[in-house]
């Protein structure tokens, strides 16, 4: 632990979910080592990690004075060893191949600190496949992030088998004093949580493009200003259970039920996209946002920095009348239980 108290983490992959990881750890003032094997990619990591650290100044999102100490104790390293060493956290961001994570998890943890707690950042592998070749698998977890991670509030926490529950704690307080709403799974399960709400979602809706119901820019303005708004202030639990006012769910339940029965009935089933189906559907897409990538994620982004103003306080809890303050198992720090 640094004299402020920050963990000292290392980025093991400087693709898109390292360089936001490496940009939301420093904008908090946390030193932060980033290793690539590819040298390239580390340059260029570290100069779009300064961009969007100043992009979170700018929006609010970060302090001058943190991201001015975080961007000075921001470091790239030649070596593995060089990266984990002296790291807290070894947050792995390789791409998404079993086999490579396998491999590299393997190596991290014969370099890195017995103490160390390593996160994976995969949206869809199990940590009980990860740690196969690992001889402590207690040390690994899954931390998988929503991009851009810098922004995106929620990171899915989900330990494997053999996880310490005492690293959880750890992972989950750090993501906390990070700005980040960490969701705990009780098991693992493929694409976890947002993952499967959002494949289930996209479904309908390329379905309904592709059946000429709406075009791609329509469908979005109907998820974005529809349920979306309505989900940021209570989810869709709450807000069917406060649809039908004093009565609640059940009331819902009894009465639209039937209706909801029909429209499921109706839904696309596919589990495959066929190839003929997803030209139509990237040619739809890139008519509808003609504009460079690079153009589209800064607006993306702005928007995205004036709603967590808006939504900052659904962080901990969906209710007003609860906040949940991080938890402490004991009156120590929070990393005791890591031998930090």
């Amino acid at each position: 632990m640094t004299p402020a108290g920050h963990p000292r983490v290392a980025v093991v992959g400087a693709g898109e979910i390292g360089r936001g990881w490496a940009a939301l750890l420093a904008s908090a003032g946390w030193p932060v080592a980033v290793y690539d094997a590819d040298a390239n990619r580390v340059h260029d990591g570290v100069r779009d990690v300064h961009d969007r650290v100043q992009m979170l100044v700018r929006l609010g999102r970060a302090g001058q004075d943190a991201a001015a100490s975080g961007l000075s104790e921001l470091r790239t390293a030649r070596s593995l060893l060089q990266a984990v060493h002296d790291a807290d956290w070894v947050i792995e961001a390789a791409p998404e191949d079993l086999a490579v994570k396998q491999r590299l998890l393997e190596q991290i943890e014969q370099v890195a600190r017995a103490a160390a707690v390593v996160t994976s950042s995969t949206s869809g592998l199990h940590a009980s496949a990860l740690c196969a070749r690992l001889r402590h698998p207690e040390r690994l977890l899954v931390a998988h992030p929503l991009n851009p991670v810098e922004l995106m509030p929620v990171v899915e926490v989900v330990p494997g088998p053999a996880t310490n529950p005492d690293l959880v704690e750890d992972v989950r307080w750090w993501l906390q004093q990070l700005g980040r709403a960490p969701i705990v799974l009780r098991r693992e399960v493929s694409g976890n949580v947002v993952g499967r709400i959002s494949a289930a979602v996209w479904r309908e809706c390329i379905q309904l493009v592709l059946d000429d119901v709406v075009d791609v820019k329509d469908l979005d303005r109907a998820i974005a200003l529809g349920p979306s708004l309505g989900w940021v202030a209570a989810g869709p639990n709450l807000s069917y259970h406060l649809g039908a006012g004093e009565q609640g769910v059940s009331a819902f339940l009894e009465n639209l039920l039937t209706t909801f029965e029909e429209w499921w009935g109706e839904l696309a089933g596919w589990r495959q996209l066929e190839r003929e189906d997803q030209l139509r559907l990237i040619r739809a897409i890139e008519r509808a946002y003609d504009g460079r990538v690079p153009e589209l994620r800064r607006a993306r982004d702005h928007r995205l920095g004036r709603l967590l103003t808006a939504v900052d306080d659904r962080r901990h809890d969906p209710s007003p009348a609860r906040i949940d303050l991080p938890p402490q198992r004991t009156g120590e720090n929070p990393s005791a239980g890591t031998g930090t």
